[in-house]
């Protein structure tokens, strides 16, 4: 098993090994609580038989650094991400493309900007990523009750 470190430094890894185009974030809006959201995001993950690696509870992070940073500007008031991957769908696009080991692990992530509560992910390229991609907007679509 990887220690929470390692994964977050993949994490990172895969999130800045995209190509020169930005990558777009696809949030749907929670009717409900933070709570509530990442009670659904999780329960939505766990429900497919994939287990969650390690969740980052990046809103905590920010709020508790942003005097040392030199910012009192609170971007989320609460925001986790939670990673995971799927044995079978990595085998999928890693077949297809080895070097879709970059986009691993997977994320979704549950943010509560100023009252407005979002379940979201990165949007990933065509070809065989969009596997992973449909399966993070179903994973999405449970979590927000649609």
């Amino acid at each position: 098993m990887m220690r929470p470190t390692l994964i977050a430094a993949a994490f990172l890894a895969a999130a800045t090994a995209t190509s020169a185009t930005a990558q777009e974030a696809i949030t749907h809006a929670f009717d409900g609580s933070f709570e509530d959201a990442t009670f659904a995001a999780e329960r939505a993950i766990i429900g497919r038989g994939l287990v969650i690696d390690y969740v980052s509870h990046t809103g905590e992070m920010l709020n508790r650094t942003g005097a040392d940073m030199g910012s009192d500007i609170v971007i989320f008031d609460a925001a986790d991400i939670f990673l995971f991957c799927s044995a079978s769908l990595s085998r999928e696009v890693m077949e297809a493309d080895p070097m879709n080991i970059a986009h691993c692990p997977y994320a979704i992530f549950v943010a509560d900007r100023d009252g407005e509560v979002m379940v979201g992910y990165r949007s990933y390229p065509e070809g065989a990523m969009q596997a992973v991609q449909s399966l993070l907007e179903d994973i999405s679509q449970e979590a927000i009750g649609g």
